[in-house]
């Protein structure tokens, strides 16, 4: 490698789907391979932070071993709270120094890797995308903003400003790696690299969205355009060397939130197998 190149990864995430970054990422930890630059989005985001801790096998245990408890995600959490995804519970009452899978925040600080999670302003409807100083020990609450979910979820509060899911204003934030010094990007999809968004599919959450958040709204709205956009870039610019796609064949009817244990494990094991394609980017010692 150059001793100019400065090599990031970004980390799409797509819910239970990102057991297959999951399984990517451990497989770095396993062989040794190091991003100069990390970049989270949703559930991507928790991924990352877990890679950079080097705490191989955190993340698989949060799509598990946990799913199915009500606190972590139920219909009881969304009539209780108006959220479905309990993320005070799965980023504070888990993964707090005192609870059940603690981060291992000083080793997160002391990877010394700069790292970025994207989030949705919903007032703006436009990304923000956070740096290490948006999170201290016992405070995620910038991975909380990020898998917030629109309509299943209220959005979330940072320094008194309303967050929701970042994939909803930049899906596969490229340009922001870029535009923040990396000179190739290693991009983990949770999708086949050929599937396309197909906006009618946000049309009614937009509508519903729209009546208190209508920035967020035209965001999601145009959510597949955005996406399918910014997979286009990452294909011409793999054509130039300066991308590496890594997507699954499959993901065998696995969507967001399907708890599906059997098929959670087989995307992570997905996922390790396919991280072998960064041998062409990463010499052993590096």
């Amino acid at each position: 490698m150059s001793q100019t190149e400065r090599i990031g990864v970004i980390d799409v995430g797509g819910g239970l789907r990102s057991a297959y970054g999951a399984g990517v990422l451990d497989y770095c930890l396993d062989n040794n391979i190091h991003f100069d630059y990390a970049l989270g989005v949703s559930a991507g985001a928790a991924n990352i932070t877990s890679y950079l801790a080097h705490q191989r096998g955190r993340s698989l245990r949060f799509y598990t071993k946990y799913i199915h408890r009500k606190q972590y995600m139920s219909v009881e959490n969304y009539l209780r709270t108006g959220s479905y995804l309990g993320l005070d519970y799965i980023y504070g009452t888990l993964m707090n120094e005192d609870g059940e899978d603690p981060l291992d925040y000083n080793a997160l600080v002391h990877s010394y890797v700069p790292y970025r999670i994207a989030v949705t302003d919903a007032l703006s409807g436009r990304p923000r995308f956070l740096g290490p100083e948006s999170m201290s020990l016992n405070h995620y609450d910038a991975l909380k903003a990020t898998a917030c979910l629109p309509v299943l979820d209220k959005p979330y509060p940072l320094d008194g400003r309303p967050y929701f899911d970042g994939t909803i204003s930049d899906p596969i934030p490229l340009r922001q790696a870029f535009a923040d010094g990396c000179t190739k990007v290693v991009v983990i999809l949770t999708r086949p690299r050929d599937f396309y968004r197909n906006p009618d599919k946000d049309i009614l959450s937009s509508m519903m969205l729209a009546p208190s958040y209508p920035n967020a709204a035209h965001a999601l709205l145009n959510r597949a355009h955005t996406y399918n956009y910014e997979l286009g870039l990452a294909k011409r610019l793999e054509l130039q060397g300066k991308v590496l796609i890594i997507a699954p064949k499959t993901i065998r009817g696995m969507s967001t939130l399907t708890k599906n244990s059997d098929a959670i494990h087989n995307l992570y094991t997905r996922g390790y197998n396919d991280a072998l394609a960064l041998r062409s980017w990463f010499a052993p010692a590096h």
